[in-house]
Parts: structure tokens; sequence; C-alpha cells
């Protein structure tokens, strides 16, 4: 007898090990034992069916009953991850007033005795220090953008702002992974593996989720990423993003060595999927099946990730409009070219990582690399998005991980500052995927230190991604250790329903 693996996942951890005895209770020969594996068997099947889990019947399906929950208005995310915290007073949340502030500690009553870093905890002042860029107001909406971003105001009133985003976390690699996971520790689902675990694919020749990095020429020497920011966590396996390398073959081992034909591998593929399914058949282990997925997704990406990366056939106007990296692979403008070919063809959730926006000292020059390498490419995916009718059903996010102080870390001169971490407060931006156009949410004080208005958490922005795609994140769950775990946790956020058009 087999046993789902879908079904088999949302077993508490003493039925799944005795469902993995299964060779021992067959070859006892009695009733007994095959009687009690049937009354575990009917124990999943209502299991399943109390978390709203229903068996896959293909591919391109998730595990969510009943879906949709709630007007689709997304389809697909692309996630455009600043990865080092972009400085939101230098690019998005103005503050003329700290002009005359210049050099002046900042008072105790706004820092409120907040934490601080071990960067700067040891320094005896905390200089203020004013952005050196301009600001301008921009589109019909007014929305302010430094001149760091000559490119952006062409889409401004695509812009959806929340300059009220806080986290809990305050050093890097916890709040990447908080904002990819919904918790600080690793070992959780990220959130693409969750949409492809609840919704599924509908594209049956690429992973429902995909990761593509860049490295920024602000700071070449950045913190690092890990690959269990895209891990599956507690998913099946299946469910992990697929990250495409910045040189040579996008995945490794996607071409066939050499003297193997295709029909050969497709031979050798159909003879190794027997015999695991044999194996699946004797122990009952879900990963085996997770494995046969993964090894047939890999032979329809050697045909379809060739054509994906092909870019041959864009219109010269469409690369220039990326900017000059657009034909160097691994760039941030090659990567968001490539974010819009997956979003054509319906992958479920792509995300670029572009690191190098730590910027603890000398921000100004930094961040102008930074800018450099973004600004076109990110204008660029949003009207390409837009041109081809797959922004309104495209859910756009761009933002890094917390904010900068607004005090400089280390030594302030008129020209050259630096900024530590600032979880308090710090700006994003969304377009498309029915989000409000040409708005701006929530308020910091003049200092952009604390949050007067709206404040966001993290939680309630995973919320309201979900929402866009259909999903009410309170039943896209899955048991763990005896849990039902969720993205959006047990904090009780709220879908932010200001900036839904």
């Amino acid at each position: 007898m087999n046993c789902n693996d879908n079904q088999f996942y949302h077993l508490p951890v003493s039925i799944r090990q005795a469902i993995t005895r299964r060779t021992f209770l067959t070859r006892s020969g009695t009733g007994i034992g095959f009687a009690a594996l049937t009354s575990l068997l009917q124990q999943s099947m209502h299991i399943g069916s109390a978390i709203g889990a229903q068996p896959s019947e293909s591919k391109s399906k998730g595990m969510l009953s009943n879906w949709p929950h709630l007007p689709v208005k997304a389809k697909r995310v692309i996630y455009l991850f600043q990865s080092g915290a972009p400085s939101q007073m230098d690019l998005f949340d103005p503050k003329p007033a700290m002009t005359s502030k210049h050099g002046e500690n900042l008072p105790d009553s706004i820092r409120q005795g907040q934490r601080l870093t071990t960067m700067t905890s040891g320094q005896k002042n905390f200089p203020v220090a004013p952005s050196i860029f301009k600001f301008a107001q921009h589109g019909q909406s007014g929305a302010w953008i430094s001149d760091l971003m000559p490119h952006l105001p062409k889409v401004a009133d695509e812009l959806c702002f929340i300059k009220s985003m806080h986290t809990e976390a305050i050093n890097h690699d916890p709040a990447i992974t908080f904002f990819q996971t919904g918790r600080q520790l690793g070992g959780f689902p990220s959130m693409g593996s969750w949409l492809s675990y609840g919704l599924g694919s509908e594209c049956e020749d690429l992973p429902a989720y995909v990761v593509l990095t860049s490295f920024g020429t602000g700071r070449k020497d950045d913190q690092p990423l890990y690959d269990r920011l895209w891990s599956s966590g507690f998913l099946p396996t299946q469910h992990a993003g697929v990250k495409f390398r910045n040189s040579g073959d996008p995945v490794l081992y996607l071409s066939n060595p050499p003297g193997v034909a295709r029909d050969a591998r497709r031979g050798t593929l159909d003879e190794l999927q027997q015999l695991n399914a044999h194996r699946l058949d004797v122990v009952g282990d879900p990963e085996i099946q997770a494995r046969i997925a993964q090894y047939e997704m890999a032979f329809r990406m050697q045909a379809s990730v060739p054509d994906l990366t092909d870019i041959s056939g864009e219109s010269a106007s469409v690369l220039e409009s990326y900017g000059p990296e657009v034909k160097t692979p691994g760039t941030y403008a090659s990567n968001c070219l490539l974010a819009r070919r997956l979003a054509e063809r319906d992958v479920r959730f792509i995300q670029l990582f572009h690191m190098g926006w730590d910027h603890h000292f000398g921000l100004p020059a930094a961040i102008k690399g930074q800018c450099k390498d973004t600004d076109q490419p990110t204008t660029a995916l949003i009207q390409d998005l837009k041109q081809r009718g797959l922004l309104d059903d495209t859910l756009v996010v761009w933002g890094g991980e917390f904010g900068r102080t607004i005090y400089s870390q280390g030594a302030l001169t008129a020209d050259n500052y630096g900024r530590d971490h600032h979880p308090r407060c710090f700006t994003i931006f969304l377009a498309g995927g029915g989000i409000k156009p040409g708005m701006s949410l929530g308020e910091t004080d003049e200092y952009s230190y604390n949050i007067t208005s709206d404040p966001v958490s993290i939680f309630d922005l995973h919320a309201t991604m979900l929402h866009q795609l259909g999903i009410d994140h309170n039943r896209l769950i899955y048991k763990h250790q005896g849990l039902d775990a969720k993205l959006t946790g047990v904090e009780s956020p709220q879908v932010i329903s200001k900036i839904l058009a």
C-alpha cells in the first residue's frame, strides 16, 4: 500500500516514524501489524483534511484547499531584495530640517534608550548626518525621490511607498532571515517555498521559485547570502528555491556530459524513477517522491533554461532600457530582464538579491554605486511589465532588511559619513499586483528614527502579499512539531488595507 507523499508530510513525527517502519510491520505476517498501519493511514487522511490539505493531482496544483480564499489580484511576485539595508533618508524619506542640525548629538528624547549595535554602542556621541543628496517630488503623486535615482521618477506614479516599515532584528543575518521566513533563526520555509507549496506552479518546465543574486559595486565585500534563505525548511524539498548562478551554466550539471544524448538521459531517468518508485513503496520515505519530482524538473529545465537565458530575441530598445550591463550575466540589470522573462513564463515567485548596501562608512560614494547598479534596471523592469500587460497581476516589491541611522557611524565631515543599522523605521516600495499606485503610507519623525503614523511590520507585509495572491494567511499552514506553522506566525498581522487598490 502506498502513502501519498502530500498526506504523509502532515503526520505527527510519531506516526511518520511508524509508517517508515512499514517493512517490519508487513514482514511480521500478522493481521495486527497491517491493521495498525491502516489505522495510521486513516489518521493521516483525517489530519490532512483538518488543515485543509488535499492530495495534489498534478504538479501544477498546490496544497491549499478552496483556493482562492480571496479575489486574486496577483499571480506572481518579483521581490527585489536590496541586501545590506539601503539608507531611507538618503533615498526616499527626506529630512530637510536635519541640515541645520549637522553634527549635533542625537537627542535622548529621540533615541529613547533604544538598543544599538555593538558597532556604535561604544561611541561617545551620535552626530546627526544630514543627507548630502537632493530630493524632489515626482509625478502626479508627488513622490519624494533623491537625485541618486534619476530613472525611478519615470515610474513614480506606479509606486506605493511604505515609509513606516519596522523589524525586530538589528543585525543582517537574522534580519534577512526574518524577511524571508518570518523567523530570525534558520530552518523555516522561505516566502517562495510557502507559495510553491500552497499554490503549486503554473509552469511545467521551470521551478515555481527561482532565485537570482548579484554583487553590488557599492560594497563588494558586503554581507554574504546563504542558501538557507531560499530553503524549503520543513516543507517538502521540491519547494525550495532554485538559485541560478552568476556565471557559467545557470544551474549546475544542467548540460548533459559530452557524448550523452538527450534520449539517453531520458532513458536513464526512466529507469532511475522505477528504482526510486520501488524504494518509495518499500520504505515510504516522502523525500524519495521529492527526488523523483526534482529529477523530472531538471530534465525539463535542460530545454527551458537555455531558452529562458537566450536574450538574442529581445529588441534593441528593450535591452537599452535595462542599461549597459544587461548583457553581462549575473548583474542586477541582467537579472531584472530575466525576472521579466520568468514572469512571462508564469514562475510563481522570483527573487533577486542585490548585495552591497551595508554602508557603515563612506556612504555617499558607496550608495552612488548601488544606485547606479539598480536604478535604471528597476525602472525598466516596471515599465517592461506594464507595457506587456504583466504589471497588473505581478506584485513587485523593492527593499532591504532594515534601515540606517540618521547619526553618523565614525567620523562625520561635510561630505562624508556612515550609518549604522536601524530597525525602528525604513522604507520599501511596491508596484502592481493590485497595490494602489502613486501613494505613500506612514511617516517618521524629523530624524527618521521613530515611526509617527501607520507602522507596518514584516508580518503585515507578508499577510498583504498573500492577500493579493488570493490567500488568507491564516489558512496557509503546515503541521510541524505539533503546531500549525505559518509564514505569518502567531503575531495576528493585519493586511495593509490602505495600500490596496
